[in-house]
């Protein structure tokens, strides 16, 4: 029989830290912590296996679910003493969420459940605080039917900022108990208004609608997107955690707080968190009230005239501290901690490996293989390889003249420009034409995450360091300021105030997520010198991994940039990019519109000056690294003049009327360019194109190995090959042309000719084209369009929804095909290989920069990986993880 529900609590528990697949990391945690003997209030954790059963069984339960949960609160119930629902021995539960994979603040959370109004009666006489039982049931009338019964929070919010008003009240902890009482009076009647029916009273109706409401939320809208932009798969469900409830908002000796082992945003080894006096947790996450600082040290540093823990309650955050320690070197990893004091003692209430920006995760990796906690192969495996990118992005630069309109918190590190917007679908919006954008608000909610994921940074007026914005915005690796609060935000007019001055949608503002500072205008930014943590990192997965990285790069400044950034030589030069601007696109137009071998001639003439001495440059910055230049493949219609001026332009250059040239370019065009007249038919039907060429690459290539005394070793690639002829033909062509150039410059010159594979015909065929290719490299790019028979143009438009259906998983233009894609290149490797057993095999399309991408190329033994050079790091670390595991 399967079971559905798991116990834990006074020091016992049925699971463990291992069993994060069954009861979600939030489950799996309170077991382990509870085995440790750590204080943890005793509950229950329904699996993600009833999750899963309740969507393919049209929202039901488990046949023995009800029965399973109705024991476990019994278990409870013999723990604390109590009964859940009965008002003479009061039980309270709360209801979480909790995934496999952390996914802060994406789904629901229900606390102080069994409240209604005979027990809150029976609360109040236990605890001797009237006014805490009546603040704990209007919290939760606000959070039952927001997440269960679907009534918006805010519509409470305006009643009691009405009621604020009335009273003339500032904070929460202002009301008595009879005050709450008169709120609570109407939150019920805004239910029955809104709703047509009572609040519900029955304990046991609440908690199954609480743990629907949790299932549900997994397929809720932010949670949706959330697992979309982390990769996170729908069948892995959520589990939900029944947990007796303890309160920190039981008066000045109670609190909740947040906490990290280490500084999430800079990785420093200290104590790191908030707390909140006389709260529940949600108040701390939420940025309602302004938090204080957990230890004096970070009080004094932020100037807080608050009291910290250390100082408020010192029993309290002593045993804090040293469970804070013991929990570091448990999981050996930086640890994200919920905890409450109720009258003096501490609980539990979770354990997580700790989010934290790219440079903290640097930091602490190598921190702990210094300390012995994790060895060199588990710091590289510590790192996201996509969380570098946070790392290549510009900072302000030191000399800039700043005009500060603000300060608030830097709870997300890096600086960014934009337009301010004041909600996340405009946000969306402008994103989609290309606009660059701040997303301004008073504080983020998860329903935020579509915003947040467009903008590129976030400002918050409301909400301290382990805020929703600020949490979401370091596991983006977002800027992100949060807390300022001497900015004012009205929606309703669309207006931000800082200083005096108004802002409106659209104004640009930057924001520094370093020291919190907000700006007025546009910023000069620099890029970041990357060494120390990080350059420890890329030396350790320098040493681990096996395959090289190569960039792909055209231009003399890509090259330098992604020479800076360890790439191994070039992987691939599209010569094509070569001729877009200026006096270059007027030749190449020149020569594709000529109608003769002697006038292309003509107009190749021009060109191969410029090859030249574009190749010479890329070599002389390679310095005898190799270089991969694919010959002329364009789509013609990229470069054909479209409108008048142009055509009179080249009909001026080529001394013909512009009808006649009118006339060829109507000849020339395709239905289906991405698949018609380029690659290496281009080189058949014109050979002159590839020997122009084939020319400049040698030439360039004696003359640089003269400069730099590095000999160069060109591999020149001939693209869109199907046939074994087809290659024949153009390597025909370019050995006759090295051998020219040798014989006239004296100068012998080794080259490689090989082929890219991004036809399926040619992995089919590998074996064959391999007699003649000394290499292969896989255009996945085109291999992805031919093999799916879809164009990367215009796939955009219904591959989300394919996604959104769960008709696939990944955009396969982002993450390779494994199945399909990946199964040709697999297949072309090992014809490949048993024709030519030390043939070269890389991978240059965008999927060189995807660490899932990497990983499969790993696995069938590719030499190298090409790509962008600001991936070239990512790629590095993706390659060594890969290595690493292939080695298990």
């Amino acid at each position: 029989m399967t079971k559905w529900v798991y116990r834990f609590g006074d020091g016992a528990a049925e699971g463990r830290a291992s069993d994060r697949d069954l009861l979600g990391g939030k489950g799996a945690n309170l077991a382990e912590m509870c085995s440790l003997g750590l204080p943890v209030p005793p509950g229950f954790t329904i699996t993600t296996g009833a999750c899963n059963w309740y969507y393919a069984n049209g929202r039901d339960y488990p046949e023995t679910l009800k029965a399973d949960v109705r024991e476990a609160l019994e278990h409870i119930g013999a723990l604390t003493g109590r009964r859940f629902g009965d008002p003479e021995s009061l039980l309270l539960v709360s209801v979480r969420s909790g995934a496999r994979a952390s996914m802060p603040g994406m789904m629901d959370t229900v606390l102080n459940l069994g409240l209604n109004d005979v027990t809150v009666e029976a609360l109040a006489r236990d605890a001797g605080d009237a006014r805490f039982a009546y603040d704990s049931y209007r919290r939760f009338i606000t959070m039952y039917s927001d997440v269960v019964l679907g009534l918006d929070h805010e519509v409470f919010e305006e009643i009691l900022e009405d009621e604020k008003g009335r009273l003339g009240h500032e904070l929460d902890t202002d009301f008595t108990a009879l005050q709450w009482q008169q709120v609570i009076s109407l939150y019920k009647a805004k239910v029955e208004e809104e709703l047509g029916r009572s609040f519900p009273q029955d304990p046991h109706e609440q908690l199954w609608g609480a743990i629907g409401a949790v299932f549900s939320s997994w397929m809720n809208h932010r949670a949706i997107t959330y697992r979309r932009l982390h990769d996170i798969p729908e069948s892995w469900g959520t589990a939900v955690n029944v947990q007796a409830m303890v309160f920190g908002n039981m008066g000045d000796t109670s609190a909740t707080g947040v906490a990290f082992t280490r500084n999430p945003s800079t990785g420093e080894k200290m104590l790191y968190g908030e707390f909140l006096v006389n709260a529940q947790g949600e108040d701390v996450v939420a940025g309602i009230r302004t938090p204080q600082n957990i230890t004096e040290a970070a009080r004094i540093a932020a100037g807080s005239d608050k009291p910290s823990l250390q100082k408020l309650m010192p029993e309290a955050f002593a045993n804090f501290m040293a469970i804070s320690e013991r929990l570091e070197k448990h999981y050996r990893d930086m640890q994200d901690l919920e905890f409450t004091i109720e009258r003096g003692k501490l609980w539990m209430l979770q354990t997580r490996s700790g989010k934290r920006t790219a440079k903290a995760a640097l930091k602490i990796a190598v921190e702990m293989a210094a300390e012995g906690l994790i060895s060199k192969e588990e710091a590289i495996g510590r790192i996201d390889p996509a969380s570098l990118d946070q790392l290549l992005h510009p900072t302000i630069d030191p000399k800039a003249q700043r005009e500060v309109i603000s300060v608030g918190l830097p709870a997300s590190p890096g600086a960014a420009t934009g337009e301010i917007v004041f909600s996340s679908d405009e946000a969306e919006e402008m994103k989609s034409v290309g606009r660059k954008v701040i997303l301004v608000r008073i504080e983020t909610s998860p329903e935020d995450i579509h915003g947040m994921h467009a903008s590129e940074g976030i400002l918050t007026t409301r909400g301290g360091m382990t805020s929703h914005a600020a949490v979401v915005a370091r596991g983006m690796g977002k800027p992100c300021v949060s807390g300022a609060g001497s900015l004012r935000v009205d929606y309703r007019t669309g207006t931000l105030t800082a200083m005096g001055q108004t802002f409106r949608k659209g104004d640009i503002i930057t924001i520094d997520g370093g020291n919190g500072q907000v700006l007025k205008g546009s910023v000069p930014m620099l890029q970041p010198e990357l060494s120390g943590d990080f350059a420890a990192i890329m030396e350790w997965a320098d040493a681990a991994r096996r395959m090289k990285v190569r960039t792909n790069a055209e231009t003399p400044a890509d090259a330098r940039m992604a020479r800076s950034f360890g790439a191994e030589g070039i992987g691939l030069c599209r010569t094509e990019h070569m001729f877009f601007e200026g006096d270059r696109i007027l030749a190449m137009r020149e020569m594709i519109l000529a109608d003769t071998e002697k006038d292309r001639r003509t107009a190749l003439a021009k060109l191969l000056p410029m090859q030249r001495s574009d190749f010479i440059e890329l070599f002389e910055i390679m310095a005898g690294l190799p270089v991969t230049i694919r010959l002329l493949d364009p789509p013609l219609h990229e470069f054909l003049p479209k409108t008048e001026e142009e055509i009179a332009e080249v009909a001026a250059v080529m001394k013909v009327s512009a009808d006649k040239l009118r006339q060829r370019t109507d000849a020339l065009h395709e239905f289906n360019p991405m698949l018609g007249h380029r690659g290496c038919r281009l080189a058949v039907s014109y050979p002159e194109i590839a020997e122009m060429q084939a020319r400049a690459i040698f030439e360039a290539a004696a003359e640089a190995g003269k400069k730099t005394g590095s000999p160069v070793v060109p591999e020149i690639m001939v693209p869109l090959v199907g046939l074994m002829k087809e290659l024949d033909y153009v390597k025909a062509r370019i050995d006759q042309v090295a051998q020219s150039v040798m014989q006239e410059s004296g100068t012998k010159i080794d080259y490689l000719v090989g082929t890219m594979i991004e036809l399926p015909r040619a992995a089919i065929r590998a074996h064959v084209i391999a007699e003649a290719a000394e290499f292969f490299s896989f255009g996945t790019n085109d291999l992805t369009q031919t093999t799916f028979g879809i164009s990367r143009d215009d796939a955009a438009s219904f591959l989300e929804t394919y996604r959104q259906k769960g008709i696939i998983e990944q955009d396969p233009f982002v993450s390779l095909d494994i199945d399909g894609v990946g199964e040709l290149v697999k297949m072309a490797a090992e014809k490949g290989r048993a024709t030519r057993p030390a043939i070269k095999l890389g991978i240059c399309g965008e999927h060189g920069g995807d660490p899932a991408s990497i990983r499969f190329c790993e696995s069938v033994g590719l030499d190298y990986v090409s790509c962008s050079p600001f991936r070239v790091p990512i790629a590095r670390l993706a390659a060594a993880q890969a290595a690493v595991k292939a080695k298990r």
